[in-house]
């Protein structure tokens, strides 16, 4: 997902997503170890998608404690 869409959720979508990703991520590292080499490139769009909501959700919080 591109940064300016995962911008438009509201904090209870992105904990949501987080939640979705990550379970998907786990999934992937099992195929993987079962040698499944077509998982690789999305495993890597996963795990980016994981660091941009999660970078979005600390600088909410930033932004909420100023």
């Amino acid at each position: 997902m591109k940064a300016e869409e995962l911008r438009a959720l509201s904090d209870e979508d992105l904990r949501e997503k987080l939640g979705e990703i990550k379970e998907s991520i786990f999934r992937m590292r099992f195929k993987l170890a079962l040698g499944n080499i077509d998982v690789i490139k999305s495993l890597r769009e996963q795990r980016k998608d994981l660091a941009r909501v999660n970078t979005l959700l600390r600088e909410r919080e930033l932004a909420a404690g100023r």
